[in-house]
């Protein structure tokens, strides 16, 4: 059996800021095409993201995860993904990321017929560099006019992602920089992420130990954890135990 590899160290990935007509609501678009050869399993972390895809001619909505997901897309296969903004999936999807933590579902289950009428705008095209662009375009028409983001959601991402100010407890802080009740902030995380300001903060915590890491060079494991805004090196380590399946030294 072959061992689970990340997305980026198997076949070709590309990633790109969204374009004009489709910033409202995205961040990225990313193309991800496996070897001709047969694929290894994917092990995808979370990473608070939500993604529109394309495979295989469908559309399918990915995430929000909370613990490592296995993939194992077929030898050849091209996956053309479209990473929403912090806070934009639950109003462009019309559905809640609380409903769809952890799943890989078709378009088409959420939307019935109008994910038949967006499939419908998409021809085949001979080359990789045509077929986004048509989805872009198809895309952008859907999103054009509407307000999808939840700004103050995607604010409250932003701040988690820098990390919070030393000794200043989660949900408090929220509630100061947000001005909103708990039980307000609760309920528009589940909404927006599809789980809470706790569980949100441990995803983004450990992700910026990773962005600390590849731009450290020598810098210790343990320095990068207490930069990072864990207690020590033994809270990193449980916590890449809990999201990737392996310890930070492990990581590529």
């Amino acid at each position: 059996m072959m061992e689970a590899v990340p997305p980026q160290t198997t076949g070709f990935f590309g990633e790109r800021p969204a374009g004009a007509g489709l910033s409202s609501a995205f961040s990225a678009v990313w193309v991800h095409r496996m070897e001709d050869d047969e694929a290894p399993p994917i092990v995808i972390t979370p990473d608070a993201t939500i993604d529109l895809q394309w495979i295989d001619g469908r559309f399918r909505v990915a995430g929000p995860d909370k613990d490592p997901q296995i993939e194992r897309p077929p030898a050849g296969a091209t996956i053309i993904g479209f990473r929403f903004r912090p806070g934009a999936a639950a109003g462009w999807l019309g559905v809640s990321a609380g409903e769809i933590v952890g799943g890989r579902l078709e378009l088409g289950d959420l939307w019935g017929t109008r994910a038949r009428e967006l499939t419908d705008r998409i021809r085949a095209m001979p080359d990789l560099a045509g077929m986004v662009s048509q989805l872009e375009a198809a895309i952008g028409a859907y999103t054009q006019g509407r307000d999808a983001l939840d700004r103050p959601m995607g604010k409250a991402f932003d701040l988690l992602d820098a990390g919070l100010p030393p000794e200043r407890p989660l949900v408090p802080f929220l509630l100061d920089r947000l001005s909103v009740s708990e039980r307000t902030l609760r309920r528009r995380f589940e909404d927006a992420f599809g789980y809470g300001p706790k569980t949100l903060d441990r995803i983004l915590r450990f992700h910026r130990y990773r962005r600390l890491q590849r731009r450290a060079g020598g810098a210790s494991t343990a320095q990068l954890a207490i930069e990072a805004g864990y207690a020590d090196q033994a809270h990193l380590i449980r916590e890449s135990r809990r999201l990737t399946g392996v310890t930070p030294s492990a990581l590529p």
